[in-house]
């Protein structure tokens, strides 16, 4: 699931640089893409790896179907690095994405302002796009990391099992709405 997430965050950085930047886009070069996976994996285990070695923990999520950080337990050592998750696998990623989609909706508007026809259709196509991948995004994950701060600093037996199947399932799911998204809506892929 964090990988999923920084992938769109590195994904919405590169098309910002890609499409502003004033040189042509080289295909042949795929050092920018390999870096991109590498960061995307690199910082994913950075912030997967703490509970094996004491940081909170891993258990069975829900119903005891899948597993994934401990959200009950209420001690300092899991409360903490549930906020860092929060922060720096969520919040962060979302401010890189609407960021980078919304300067590159800008520099879009910049060029439909000189370029009225084309200019416009592509500016609409980038906006719905925008809008879609930060909406699935916001979908997928916002009610997961809900369930899991309530889980964390709510009461305890607040978020029953059953309550956390639908978010831990939108989040983990993620994942394949993303390609569609980038088909369907981006005549470059």
């Amino acid at each position: 699931g964090i990988v999923s997430l920084i992938s769109l965050a590195v994904l919405s950085y590169e098309r910002y640089c890609t499409m502003t930047g004033t040189t042509e886009a080289d295909t042949t070069n795929y050092k920018k893409t390999w870096a991109g996976i590498v960061l995307s994996w690199t910082y994913s285990l950075v912030w997967t790896a703490p509970p094996l070695f004491g940081w909170s923990s891993y258990g069975p999520e829900g119903p005891g179907t899948t597993c994934s950080v401990n959200w009950h337990s209420k001690d300092a050592n899991n409360a903490s690095y549930i906020i860092c998750l929060f922060i720096f696998c969520l919040l962060i990623p979302f401010v890189v994405i609407v960021y980078s989609y919304g300067k590159l909706l800008c520099a879009v508007r910049q060029v439909s302002g000189i370029n009225k026809g084309m200019g416009r259709t592509r500016e609409q196509r980038i906006l719905i796009m925008v809008v879609v991948m930060v909406i699935c995004f916001l979908l997928c994950w916002l009610p997961y990391a809900t369930v899991a701060l309530i889980a964390t600093f709510g009461k305890p037996g607040l978020i029953t099992p059953a309550a956390s199947i639908i978010p831990s399932i939108l989040a983990k799911s993620s994942t394949v709405y993303n390609p569609i998204i980038y088909i369907f809506l981006n005549k470059q892929v």
